[in-house]
């Protein structure tokens, strides 16, 4: 293949798409298109495709915004492992990319720490026992502690047939993802073993430049290997806010990621099929439809989960001069946690926050107000508040 055509190809629109380069130029041109892909282009990663040959992807067509990595690194007030108000869209938006009932106000509930009244709470507690989990710095990715994360949060809520032999870490059966027809088998069960331990091997190495693109090939790699018989797709993005956790992003679990997958879904779902499509035609898997997907519709996506830098200098003040109780400071961590830049009103602070009387969350909200911490917005007889944050 000349270097002229080989361009227009790597530049055509369609260029992640093998059937549709096919139609335009020809399978002998993609054939070569593609084996100068595998001799020049190509990045391995160090896990592989059911045949035993490592997944590749292309590095130079991933662009990937400098102010999404800002503001996973953003630092939060201290307080809280995760954002309640985050972690309410993430449950419900999993769930809803699973089309699993949440309500909002029983996730909530779970959040703020009530006992769950049915069995739709319960699976809500679970996901509120892995997030405590992945959001704990010392919990590492390990094939243990990935077998607790699963059984904390998916596995002790499902029936009895749907759940792992004793001693098992991974399903012991074939698993097919079916839409109207078999879109996908997850990687033979006896294989599992193997695989998971390299996928361990790859989480824990040193190997990809960028955090972020990484953590999307994680998710993707669950994705495909399908570990389980349910919960796979709840664990895939689970393991992704882990990894970054691990890495050392305090927005990460103050940011709802599936809330992004799940206003993308057709997307979502689309970049898993083009990357197997593309596979059968070039006998390659390469990710790059995948992470391309989570760039521009998650990623670049994010709007900042609270910007707290500029009213972080003002608190410590406040609290280094004595004019912040032990309570209140305790008061102002749950708010920017549980509402992050939304209104509540003081019922629904006292309601949610339990531990305090409403004359304290009364007196906090005046005084933080005063401080220029809070805002207050009347709305007739009624006073709504919200954190000074961008």
């Amino acid at each position: 293949m000349d270097a002229k055509l080989f361009t227009e190809m790597l530049s055509d629109k369609n260029r992640l798409d093998l059937k549709k380069l096919q139609y335009k130029y020809s399978a002998q041109a993609v054939a070569e298109f593609i084996a100068l892909l595998k001799a020049s282009l190509y990045k391995p990663l160090a896990i592989n495709d059911f045949n035993g040959s490592p997944i590749v992807y292309l590095e130079n067509l991933v662009q990937l915004s400098l102010s999404t990595v800002k503001l996973l690194l953003s630092p939060q007030l201290g307080g809280h492992s995760y954002g309640i108000q985050a972690m309410e869209d993430e449950i419900h938006s999993t769930f809803t990319i699973e089309n699993i009932n949440s309500s909002r106000e029983s996730i909530r509930r779970i959040l703020n720490g009530y006992a769950p009244a049915d069995d739709s709470e319960n699976r809500i507690y679970g996901m509120k026992r892995g997030l405590d989990f992945i959001s704990n710095p010392e919990n590492e990715i390990t094939e243990e502690n990935l077998y607790k994360l699963y059984h904390l949060t998916v596995e002790e809520y499902l029936e009895p047939n749907d759940r792992l032999l004793p001693g098992n870490r991974y399903r012991h059966d074939t698993v097919f993802i079916v839409g109207g027809k078999v879109e996908h088998e997850g990687l033979p069960y006896r294989k599992l073993p193997e695989y998971m331990g390299k996928l361990i091997a790859f989480i824990q190495a040193d190997n990809m430049k960028n955090d972020l693109l990484k953590a999307a090939a994680i998710h993707f790699y669950m994705g495909y290997l399908h570990p389980y018989f349910d919960g796979n797709g709840r664990m895939a993005r689970l393991v992704h806010l882990w990894y970054l956790v691990q890495q050392g992003y305090p927005a990460a679990m103050f940011v709802p990621f599936s809330h992004y997958v799940n206003t993308s879904r057709k997307e979502y779902y689309e970049a898993y099929t083009l990357v197997e499509q593309n596979e059968k035609l070039s006998g390659v898997l390469d990710i790059t439809p995948f992470l391309i997907y989570f760039v521009n519709h998650v990623y670049n996506q994010i709007a900042a989960p609270t910007s707290q830098a500029d009213i972080l200098p003002l608190f410590q003040e406040a609290l280094k001069s004595g004019r912040v109780t032990e309570r209140e400071k305790d008061l102002w961590y749950f708010v920017l946690s549980a509402y992050g830049s939304n209104e509540f009103s003081t019922k629904q602070l006292e309601k949610d926050f339990r531990n305090a009387a409403y004359a304290t969350i009364r007196s906090f909200v005046l005084k933080f107000e005063e401080l220029g911490l809070l805002t207050g917005q009347r709305y007739g007889s009624k006073v709504k508040y919200r954190a000074n944050i961008q």
